[in-house]
């Protein structure tokens, strides 16, 4: 699961507390223009032309990248959205242009924005002039697109968050959008997760593959051995681990994905090794695994989860078996895990995410020991590059496949996501672990890492 880095907000020089603190003295009763007002709120820092319906612009007019306020209901979802949501909301939904970048990668805008532009509460009289310019009726919220789940207060009519059926739902809103938009934008591997680059240049199917073997051989299977794998996807760990003779179970809340696994399998061969299930994985019943890999999945379990999680876990697995757990994290372990704005709304409804300290914490009370750690989030920032880049080459399949709100949304999720690993907002965490058995048990590992890394 990726999402964008939490920003936090500065106090505004007060040189720079209005750009039109002259103006403002002179003429109590004028108003400022819509372009004037995004220029005060940005302290008159500006790193892009922003032009408004208004027919106001501000901003260097030389500047490479702009954005286009095209209606007036942009201008109510920029005054009524917390955080990144209005911004969100008013390009969604075409009341908000972008210039200079594609819609499918928007990167480079985005990082200009994140290294330039930081919004700010102007002092409590400026404020009264923006309110009066923008007009009283800006400030009442307004439907927002249709693309967008409702707040979290509401969902509990779907179930208790991270109850199976809540579960269910977030998984069919972001991965039962369409098999083959995913096959645009994820490539031939159909892989949605991390991949792991074993040099510069390296293609995303390269990585992807690499990744798999590490995953393969950090777990030590080896033909015959029984594998679980715990949000499977489209099945490719299956797959890669069947292709080598383990017996593997895979197990996926999308309907999507189960059908399109399942396919795979049957045109490989590897019905006899192979198996991807539709369900949870709280419903797998079998135990004496050798391994376990949970590739993706912690993410959508919820914090609170972690000691039933990382417990169910450890009762699949035989003891001295091994577990794999590959997720995203945040770079510490203080803030509320629970994410918010665009990812909540648009992307990763109840997704929740925290430091890679608290799952190790977890995983240890569970009675799992704690083998090998490290973090890939450089080897995320490469793979939503390259998934950025299927999405442009593919962009109007894409957009014919889904729509243009929702090709515009995983543009701005993929290219914001891109930032927040660059920047260390975001982090990709492998851990193994092991179940501990006898003594005898114990010995069958190595004494240093056996993988190459």
């Amino acid at each position: 699961m990726t999402t964008f880095k939490d920003r936090s907000t500065t106090s505004m020089a007060t040189s720079k507390s209005t750009v039109t603190d002259a103006t403002r003295n002179a003429d109590a009763t004028a108003r400022l223009t819509l372009a004037e007002v995004l220029e005060t709120l940005a302290g008159g820092r500006l790193p892009l032309r922003i032009t408004a319906y208004d027919g106001s612009s501000a901003g260097p007019t030389d500047a490479a990248f702009g954005l286009d306020l095209k209606t007036p209901r942009g201008t109510t979802y920029l005054a009524t959205g917390r955080g990144d949501l209005g911004l969100a909301r008013a390009y969604i939904a075409g009341d908000l242009e972008i210039r200079g970048v594609h819609p499918g990668d928007p990167y480079e805008l985005l990082r200009a924005l994140a290294e330039s532009l930081v919004f700010t509460r102007p002092p409590a009289r400026v404020m009264v002039d923006i309110i009066r310019s923008i007009g009283v009726e800006h400030l009442r919220p307004v439907p927002p697109p249709p693309e967008e789940v409702q707040p979290r207060w509401r969902r509990v009519a779907g179930g208790l968050r991270h109850s199976k059926a809540r579960d269910a739902d977030a998984i069919h809103h972001h991965y039962d959008v369409s098999n083959t938009f995913y096959e645009w934008v994820l490539g031939p591997s159909m892989t949605y997760t991390c991949a792991c680059y074993p040099r510069e240049g390296a293609s995303l199917g390269e990585a992807q593959e690499n990744k798999y073997r590490l995953v393969f051989e950090k777990l030590r299977l080896k033909p015959g051995d029984r594998l679980l794998d715990v949000g499977c996807g489209w099945g490719g760990m299956v797959r890669y681990a069947a292709r080598r003779g383990v017996r593997a179970t895979g197990v996926t809340l999308s309907a999507e994905q189960t059908g399109w696994a399942q396919q795979a399998i049957a045109d490989e061969g590897l019905g006899d090794l192979a198996e991807v299930r539709f369900g949870d994985y709280r419903d797998i019943t079998e135990s004496g695994f050798d391994a376990v890999s949970s590739i993706g999945l912690l993410e959508h379990i919820g914090v609170r989860n972690y000691p039933s999680y990382f417990g169910f876990l450890q009762s699949r697995l035989r003891p001295g078996g091994l577990l794999l757990n590959h997720c995203i994290t945040r770079p510490e372990n203080q803030t509320r895990p629970a994410t918010a704005g665009f990812i909540d709304r648009y992307v990763f409804p109840d997704g929740e995410l925290t430091g890679s300290g608290r799952i190790i914490s977890d995983a240890q009370d569970a009675g799992l020991e704690v083998l090998h750690e490290e973090n890939l989030r450089q080897h995320y920032a490469l793979t939503l590059r390259d998934w950025g880049a299927n999405l442009v080459e593919h962009w109007d399949e894409a957009v014919a496949e889904v729509g243009l709100p929702t090709a515009k949304v995983w543009g701005l999720y993929m290219a914001g996501s891109r930032l927040g690993f660059e920047s260390n907002g975001i982090q990709l965490h492998q851990v193994l672990l092991n179940r501990p058995g006898d003594r005898s048990v114990v010995g069958e590992l190595p004494l240093r890492p056996w993988w190459t890394p």
